[in-house]
């Protein structure tokens, strides 16, 4: 199964990281967001017609389902995703019938810890986990006589494309055949949360059926 990953930031983010001093804290909420989006490439997604969207949001924190809510926002998220899929050609499927793909909304939230140098004029020692780009990076690192350590907190939105249509041939391996990811500063709005999903989309064309 080969994957691709695509990410999407705004240009005018990339020319305020260039021309200005600590330009991260310039930034406004919508350039600040991420847009990542990785997909199976052996897969030809025409061939899937109907979808089922759960009905709640799955919340994720360390890698543990946390809850399932059905906010007012989590209904808007919900509704935008079934909106941008209806807008490719996919059918939600009706109650009690089968679907070819199953699709997922998350909010995933991790800690990730760091270590730092104090001794060394405030050098960076040690290991980051970024768990939003689907890998894992574990560096060794080294315990100086002074440090300290800190935690950052992110809370990403999650989309999930499973394939139900081969799951039998599969021996009843649910495979992720796609992937939507949106991170940044603000991202769980009402009032923007339909321009993101469409963003996420937009970023995928393959995403269409041909029926």
């Amino acid at each position: 199964m080969k994957r691709s990953l695509i990410v999407c930031v705004s240009a005018l983010s990339i020319f305020l990281t260039q021309c200005t001093k600590e330009p991260l804290n310039h930034l406004t909420n919508e350039e600040s967001r991420i847009y990542i989006s990785n997909y199976d490439t052996t897969v030809t997604f025409s061939n899937y017609k109907t979808f089922r969207l759960a009905d709640s949001v799955a919340n994720i924190q360390n890698n543990q389902l946390y809850s399932k809510t059905h906010s007012d926002l989590d209904a808007k998220m919900i509704a935008a995703v079934r909106n941008a899929l209806t807008q490719r050609g996919f059918t939600e499927a009706a109650a009690g019938q089968p679907a070819d793909l199953g699709v997922t909304v998350s909010t995933i939230t991790n800690t990730a810890s760091h270590l730092v140098d104090y001794t060394d004029y405030g050098g960076y020692y040690g290991g980051y986990w970024d768990p939003y780009y689907w890998g894992y990076s574990d560096y060794s690192y080294y315990v100086p006589s002074y440090y300290g350590v800190y935690q950052t907190n992110e809370t990403v939105l999650s989309v999930d494309m499973i394939d139900l249509k081969n799951a039998t041939q599969n021996g009843d391996k649910l495979d992720v055949i796609w992937s939507g990811l949106i991170r940044g500063t603000g991202i769980f709005s009402s009032a923007t949360i339909n321009n993101q999903i469409a963003a996420l989309f937009t970023q995928s064309p393959y995403l269409k059926t041909n029926q």
